[in-house]
């Protein structure tokens, strides 16, 4: 008999080579099933963690084979005026918005993580108006009523991105837009609506604060003077930063907030709060002090909340690349890449959306990062009752280590089920009690000259007894899964060899009301794990 593994991408799915099949080691030691666990080792999808897509809506065309290799979330810009132009519209308004840039994402295992905005280039960028024939278009400005466009001194520069300012217009603030009167208010109530709309909705991941900025990257204008200005050597209140929208923002998203993580843009920001990090210049040597080095001194912040962004290529170092695949390809700015995902927890990064999956190059090292970005559960030996009856209780005990670079930050129920040998469905399922898979942490400091954390990931063990009532005697299969409790579906899978369709891990055959003579699954009745595309959650 020959195993099948999967070893590396080929077109949009997988190419797979051949390999010795062992079966699933289970043996009675004790009166008790003993399992080792063999780790999956190829990267691949799992909820809220990884490579992140966006696709700008009514431009990008979604891949054919969409969502295949690695993205299991999707960056939505969502425009102010779109969710709630009018001061009085609801959240209806917001939510009925949401279904239609979000539909059907429940039906691949997708989350969403939404950033509201206003601009999306400056005019004195070059920014362009939004195309009247794309209701969904993403460019121009997006100011509601009863908040003016921005007037301000700024001209571009011809031929170039940057703007300047003429001298007899040194200290000439900006009006309208966020330097409007109105504009607090109005964003306490836009945030208090989308927090109704989206903090319960099972499709958010994260949420990502943005609103101010272009692209709500929270710079031009910044929220406070701790960093010099993009365009100007020097901060000019209510023109390059809004005093006091730092903590109108930070009061009014913890409020909104209380079950989806929030992140911002830069990490010497809010500081008052524990919010996550969207830092959008990964790889990037230029931001090698303001980006890296100020979110290395948030310390433990990854433990509990994400840290995320992209890769963007246009700019700085990066320039010379004209690829997302180019940049992870070049041994250099891999092995940084790497280095910053492992030490600054990473959970998730984009860049990844139009990448060529055609490129085995590009799949090698996009592997390796997928593996590297957020959490990753690998179980290592499980010990369980070779019998149990009706009435009386399984007995199972099985460790596991997160060689991921971050946890999974909610707080998903792990199920223990039987599984029918023949049709592999569930017949009997059981939530283990106080086990917080959050709390499932990963190593710290990276060893860049011996690959591996300096701090050793914790071995985690689970011990429980679960009481089985109403299975017809037999044969069964004795499984674990983690459940979104949005359907409470499998989704989470562990990383290992031992993988039913479906977002089961197996551990071997149990009896039921009846003695077995062996315990270990053939690798016949395995499923390739990367290549399930069964997984979905319901809205």
């Amino acid at each position: 008999m020959r195993l099948l593994k999967f070893t590396a991408g080929l077109g949009l799915v997988a190419f797979l080579q051949t390999a010795e099949a062992q079966t699933n080691n289970a043996s009675l030691e004790n009166g008790m099933v003993k399992v080792q666990l063999s780790e999956y080792q190829p990267a691949f999808r799992n909820p809220m963690k990884g490579f992140r897509e966006f696709f700008q809506p009514g431009v990008d065309k979604i891949r054919a084979a969409y969502p295949w290799p690695y993205g299991s979330m999707i960056k939505e810009y969502m425009q102010w005026n779109m969710i709630e132009d009018d001061a009085e519209d609801g959240v209806d308004k917001i939510i009925a918005y949401s279904n239609h840039r979000w539909k059907g994402v429940e039906a691949h295992n997708t989350k969403i993580i939404p950033r509201v905005y206003l601009v999306w280039v400056e005019p004195w960028h070059g920014g362009r108006p939004k195309d009247l024939n794309n209701p969904d278009d993403l460019t121009g400005t997006h100011w509601p009523k009863g908040i003016p466009e921005e007037n301000g001194p700024y001209k571009q520069v011809e031929g170039s991105w940057g703007a300047r300012v003429d001298s007899a217009d040194k200290h000439k603030p900006i009006t309208g837009g966020y330097f409007d009167p109105a504009f607090p208010a109005r964003v306490k109530k836009l945030v208090e609506k989308i927090g109704k709309a989206w903090d319960n909705d099972p499709r958010v991941a994260y949420v990502e604060m943005g609103i101010i900025g272009e692209w709500g990257e929270q710079h031009d204008p910044d929220l406070s003077t701790y960093w010099p200005p993009h365009d100007e050597p020097d901060h000019v209140v209510n023109r390059t930063w809004i005093p006091g929208m730092e903590k109108v923002l930070g009061d009014a998203f913890s409020k909104a907030f209380r079950n989806k993580k929030v992140m911002v843009r830069y990490a010497y920001e809010f500081k008052d709060y524990q919010f996550g990090i969207y830092w959008d210049s990964w790889s990037q040597p230029e931001e090698e002090v303001r980006g890296y080095g100020e979110m290395r001194k948030l310390k433990d912040r990854w433990k509990t909340q994400p840290i995320g962004g992209e890769i963007t290529w246009n700019w700085g170092s990066l320039a010379k690349f004209k690829s997302f695949e180019e940049v992870v390809k070049d041994p250099e700015y891999f092995k940084l890449t790497l280095k910053q995902i492992r030490n600054l927890h990473c959970n998730h990064l984009g860049g990844i959306t139009w990448a060529n999956f055609e490129d085995r190059d590009f799949l090698k090292a996009a592997d390796a990062l997928q593996k590297a970005m957020g959490y990753r559960y690998v179980l290592d030996q499980a010990v369980y009752s070779p019998r149990v009856d009706n009435g009386k209780a399984i007995s199972v005990k099985f460790s596991l280590t997160n060689t991921g670079s971050s946890p999974f930050y909610y707080d998903w129920p792990v199920q223990l089920s039987l599984l029918d040998p023949r049709t592999f469905q569930p017949v009997w399922s059981s939530t283990l009690k106080k086990v917080n898979i959050s709390q499932w942490m990963p190593g710290d400091e990276w060893d860049e000259a011996k690959q591996q954390y300096s701090i050793a990931a914790p071995v985690y063990t689970i011990d429980q007894q679960v009481k089985l009532s109403g299975v017809s005697k037999g044969k069964y299969i004795l499984a674990l899964s983690i459940i979104d409790p949005a359907g409470n579906r499998p989704s989470i899978r562990f990383a290992n060899t031992s993988y039913i369709k479906g977002g089961y891990t197996a551990l071997g055959y149990i009896g039921v009301g009846t003695d077995l003579a062996a315990y270990a699954l053939p690798e016949s009745g395995f499923s390739n794990l990367k290549e399930d595309a069964s997984l979905y959650y319901c809205k």
